[in-house]
């Protein structure tokens, strides 16, 4: 139970794989602008984390292990997170339209959010069972809701900001996320797994 629980609060906070491994930073950026989409979005990468990691765990262990075909793993996860984006797009479509279209071009990217991707292969690489392999997909879905609502928020207080013609856009949002980054290497070394 300890184990878990520094599991989950090494993956949201001390090794946040959007701020310290610099996965996922696409979506990051460019759904960032507003909150209401941020949160979207975070809502959407957590559900496909979640899935995709279940079904790419299991598929290694039952299929992938017992027929000695290994080496296949990365293109099994990346159909596997395709599929999963697929069914969660025509979900949000049919059931949550104003998502759905606010999202745009980056909901059906979420299949190469490597985020996704690398999520399913830590938790095979690092051997998780299945309850620390759950625990670690929800804290890193957690993670990339926590530094992707925050960075939102504080773009949208800098927007509302005077800022010189030369950082405003693009410039000052990469200097945000390299202070936000900053702020959440303070967690480095609080939790030692």
């Amino acid at each position: 139970m300890t184990y878990s629980i520094l599991l989950l609060i090494s993956a949201a906070l001390v090794n946040n794989i959007v701020l310290t491994k610099f996965l996922g930073i696409c979506s990051f950026l460019g759904v960032s602008r507003k909150l209401e989409t941020a949160i979207g979005m975070s809502f959407s990468v957590a559900a496909v984390i979640m899935i995709s990691s279940v079904i790419s765990w299991i598929v290694y262990y039952a299929v992938l292990i017992p027929f000695d075909i290994m080496y296949l793993q990365t293109i099994v996860f990346v159909f596997v997170i395709a599929a999963v984006v697929q069914l969660l797009e025509m979900f949000l479509e049919k059931y949550v339209p104003e998502l759905y279209s606010s999202l745009g071009i980056f909901l059906p990217l979420i299949t190469t959010n490597c985020i996704i991707l690398g999520v399913a292969i830590i938790n095979i690489k690092d051997g998780y069972n299945f309850i620390n392999m759950v625990v670690f997909s929800f804290g890193t879905s957690l993670g990339y809701a926590i530094a992707i609502i925050i960075f939102s928020g504080l773009r949208e207080f800098i927007n509302q900001s005077v800022i010189s013609k030369n950082f405003r856009g693009i410039p000052i949002a990469f200097i945000t996320a390299g202070i936000l980054s900053l702020a959440f290497m303070g967690f480095s070394g609080m939790v030692k797994l």
